[in-house]
């Protein structure tokens, strides 16, 4: 599952529309509506406020790489 899909269905878990979430997060509604279609580019900290109303944050994770 993609963040895009992820934020989309708490979102709907929650019961808000997107004017709601980005009232509540403290971020635009063209935000939400971007983030929910996948926009290859987003800030992290605007994802973390969206993410925080669900209890959530997302952090970078250490990849392993085989060599």
């Amino acid at each position: 599952m993609t963040i895009a899909e992820h934020i989309k269905v708490k979102r709907k878990e929650f019961h808000l529309t997107q004017v709601e979430l980005a009232e509540r997060a403290g971020v635009g509604l063209r935000f939400v509506r971007e983030l929910e279609r996948g926009k290859d580019t987003v800030q992290l900290d605007k994802v973390n406020l969206v993410l925080k109303l669900f209890g959530e944050e997302l952090k970078p994770a250490k990849m392993e790489i085989d060599v």
